[in-house]
């Protein structure tokens, strides 16, 4: 197999994530970060500071850490800030989403409190359950010069750029005639569009800047096609949307080992509580309609019924998600799934996933930014499906229906760490070690 190499810029100097949004996730993330760096714990769950991958057969025992087979930045070159509607510092934010223990927070009271979030860009019309106070003021061109202008500023304090949208989800729309090219999209600014809400606002000033910009809630922020025009155009690496945590990711886990042993499945229903801010927001039907819309496509995608319709022509799913306070960030998803085996006898699967949203969250924050930087320094630009393994949503080019297996995912994602490294892929197919050699 063919070897490609890539002129990857090193990963020197510092670099800079700017968060959309100062809440659970991002507190949460930041916190963690300051810790690694103070010895105080280890990057559980982060592909980029833990993950492994295997180099050459098996027989070679070759396995190398990902931040040694491609030049990553690491948590000590990390700075980071953070765009908010509420003007508390990280430290006091963290303190408000309950998270994490007061013990941990201590311990990196000084780096947080020092995380001062910048006023964000806000339409209440698309977060109806919120309401800020530390927020721009303007037209939308206005509010996407200031974002400009927030980003050039921050850009002077370190060398590299990434921004990861954490905030809240945005109520559900669909492309409109304004998102079809880079020239409608300004119309429409310079029009104060309100079609155009402020995610993308956010995703546009950071093409703009030629900043990568990855996308951790359902919004429609970039996958539509001014901003993969203007991705293109202005050389930035994208990727897709929604971070894949609790539900979704046992779905994805789930999901493929049925569909792999031809196991049938009548229905899936699925169901959430939680509280925070994310859980309020929610509550809005026009915002669970993003998250539905984001969560649903995953097991169409997995279980093919158009090429098994015996097995899942009529598969019955359901999702819901119930605002519920006192369970905070701990997060609890049930799922009921009735499945069918040989002869048509019916079985059930009962899962019950006890789990904490920003803890699994955080680390997909830190991949993101990781390797969207790593795309950009090896010249990638336009849509990265190889980073589809950390999001719900993940973005394609047209035409081409998104990967949702887990597992590919996966594959897929190591196997382009391996093709920017110039390392033979691996195919799993393992013949040189039963064939006789002639």
């Amino acid at each position: 197999m063919s070897k490609s190499k890539y002129d990857i810029k090193p990963a020197e100097g510092k670099l800079g994530i700017m968060l959309v949004g100062l809440g659970a996730v991002s507190t949460t993330f930041i916190a963690g970060v300051e810790m690694i760096k103070k010895g105080f714990t280890k990057p559980i769950g982060c592909q980029a500071w833990m993950g492994t991958a295997r180099l050459g057969k098996r027989t070679d025992n070759r396995f190398v850490k990902l931040n040694e087979l491609v030049p990553l930045a690491m948590p000590e070159d990390l700075v980071l800030t953070a765009w908010d509607i509420f003007s508390d510092n990280a430290y006091v934010a963290a303190q408000k989403a309950g998270v994490l223990t007061p013990q941990d927070l201590e311990k990196v009271k000084p780096e947080l409190e020092k995380v001062v979030p910048i006023k964000g860009a806000f339409d209440r019309n698309y977060c109806k359950n919120l309401n800020g106070d530390h927020i721009k003021a303007g037209t939308r061109r206005e509010l996407a010069e200031a974002l400009r202008e927030d980003i050039r500023t921050f850009k002077k304090t370190v060398d590299r750029v990434v921004i990861v949208w954490a905030a809240s989800t945005e109520v559900y729309k669909k492309p409109a005639e304004i998102h079809e090219t880079i020239a409608n999209f300004e119309k429409a600014l310079d029009d104060d569009s309100q079609e155009i809400c402020p995610s993308q606002l956010y995703a546009y000033a950071a093409l703009m800047e030629q900043v990568p910009f990855a996308n951790g809630a359902p919004n429609l922020s970039v996958d539509i096609p001014c901003m993969v025009q203007l991705a293109k155009k202005n050389k930035v690496a994208i990727s897709g949307k929604d971070f894949k945590t609790g539900q979704t990711l046992m779905k994805t886990i789930v999901a493929p080992g049925l569909r792999n042993r031809l196991l049938g499945i009548k229905g899936w229903f699925s169901t959430n509580i939680l509280g925070n801010r994310d859980g309020e927001v929610l509550d809005d039907p026009e915002s669970f309609k993003s998250k539905e819309v984001s969560k649903s496509g995953v097991l169409d995608t997995i279980c093919s019924p158009k090429d098994f319709p015996e097995l899942y022509g009529d598969l019955y799913h359901k999702i819901r998600i119930n605002y519920y306070p006192p369970r905070g960030d701990e997060k609890e998803g049930w799922d009921n799934i009735d499945i069918f085996g040989w002869m048509g006898y019916p079985m059930q699967i009962k899962i019950d996933f006890l789990c904490r949203d920003s803890i699994l969250a955080a680390p997909i924050v830190a991949d993101l930014a990781i390797f969207s930087d790593l795309a950009q320094r090896a010249g990638f630009s336009g849509i990265q499906e190889w980073l589809s393994f950390f999001y719900k949503s993940p973005q394609t080019a047209d035409g081409v229906y998104p990967e949702h297996d887990l597992f590919i995912q996966k594959i897929k994602f190591k196997n382009t760490l391996r093709h920017i490294a110039g390392e033979e892929l691996i195919t799993h197919l393992g013949l040189e070690y039963y064939q006789d050699e002639e």
